[in-house]
């Protein structure tokens, strides 16, 4: 593996307590790949607000991720980045805003998340008569697709390239619907595009039916690990919640549900957090837990390294891409 100055930065300094958890979990995540074994890596939080782009579509690039699990926040929210980039603007004493503070930002339309407030005019509103579109000509066509399959179709189709304002090759979501990438987007309803398609829905303009079902989605990942897990599929989680305790689900759903018990345990688990075990969250939950569900197996290689994924996750990145 080729290794750049940011490659060789980490393993000159980054010797002990979490850096050093970072090391052995991107060494690790390195062994699986030159094992030949697969990798899901989910997203959750406001990673796409925070441009993991940048370094995450190398990822893809690179056949690093085979398959990912993201929210329906981070699926659209790295399309809005792409389209009204110069719109968004950061407000670095979020700490410091007042109530009204808040109601001047809404005002403008600019809904904030912590410190970058993402323009709804034109960022969701740009975005939306495009996609209503895709989602209606499936529709008449009698045609069903998951949420990531109607936005990789909104992307594909070129109908949005007027408005791009980041490099392509910075958009994880193009470099993913480039090579057509499996994902699953669990909870997508609560959304913007979610509760937008929803209120299409209750106006009588859209049925439910045409957009494919998060049990569906569940489906969906069962059989891609069932056909993928001969050697290994390891698991990179980054935060916690919908986006890694879906996907992690599908092992114990086929051990114990569908009773295949010849089902291999995921083959490696790293998960970037900083909530707290004590807190009984899934985010703060220790690996070892993971056993007591059956997901992981006692000797899966597990890694932790608490702390802010928005700094670790580009750093793990780049170390895995030689930068």
């Amino acid at each position: 593996m080729s290794k750049g100055p940011v490659t060789e930065f980490i393993e000159k300094h980054f010797k002990h307590f979490n850096s050093a958890a970072l090391v052995d979990a991107a060494k690790g995540y390195q062994e699986q790949l030159d094992k030949g074994n697969k990798m899901l890596v989910t997203l959750a939080g406001a990673m796409s607000t925070a441009e993991i782009g940048k370094s995450f579509a190398e990822m893809i690039r690179q056949d690093k991720v085979q398959f990912i699990s993201c929210t329906g926040a981070n699926l659209e929210e790295d399309v809005m980045n792409l389209v009204a980039h110069s719109h968004y603007e950061r407000v670095p004493h979020y700490r410091d805003l007042t109530a009204q503070d808040e109601w001047d930002l809404l005002e403008r339309g600019l809904n904030r998340v912590t410190d970058t407030c993402i323009p709804e005019e034109e960022a969701f509103r740009r975005i939306q008569k495009h996609i209503v579109k895709i989602w209606k000509d499936a529709e008449a066509a009698g045609e069903r697709y998951f949420p990531h399959e109607y936005m990789y179709k909104l992307l594909l189709s070129g109908v949005m390239e007027e408005y791009y304002e980041i490099d392509l090759k910075d958009s994880w979501m193009y470099a993913a619907a480039e090579k057509n990438l499996p994902m699953v987007v669990p909870g997508w309803e609560d959304s913007t595009m979610g509760n937008i398609f929803a209120s299409y829905v209750m106006k009588g303009e859209l049925k439910a039916s045409t957009m494919k079902s998060g049990i569906e989605y569940m489906g969906f990942i069962a059989d891609w690990y069932m056909k993928n897990t001969d050697k290994g599929v390891g698991f990179f989680q980054i935060g916690g919640g919908i986006a890694g305790d879906f996907p992690i689900c599908v092992v114990p759903m086929l051990y114990q549900d569908m009773e295949m018990h010849d089902i291999p345990f995921w083959s490696y688990f790293c998960q970037i957090s900083d909530s707290t075990t004590s807190y009984g969250s899934y985010s703060g939950a220790v690996p070892n837990e993971k056993i007591t569900w059956g997901k992981l197996d006692k000797d899966t290689p597990k890694f932790v390294i608490e702390s802010d994924a928005t700094i670790v996750a580009p750093l793990v990145f780049a170390y895995l891409l030689g930068w």
